[in-house]
């Protein structure tokens, strides 16, 4: 079984929220132009000033698009 790798992109202050729904709109098209699986992006509000935006990759892609997106970090992705 491939590990799946949440690449997340962390943003702060009190535009973090709108800031984190856009960034996810690129994590889409990412997906599609690259043609990457699993498809699975999300934005997460943790409170008024701290949001996170995040896409998921099988661990064989990882460096690639760490490398081309530059996320704050990544975690092994619990479905």
């Amino acid at each position: 079984m491939n590990r799946k790798i949440k690449l997340i992109w962390d943003f702060r202050g009190p535009a973090a929220a709108k800031t984190a729904e856009h960034h996810e709109k690129h994590l889409k098209e990412y997906l599609l132009l690259e043609d990457f699986e699993p498809k699975i992006t999300g934005h997460q509000v943790v409170n008024d000033m701290y949001c996170l935006a995040y896409m998921v990759v099988e661990e064989k892609d990882m460096l690639k698009v760490r490398d081309a997106l530059k996320p704050h970090r990544g975690e092994v992705y619990q479905e």
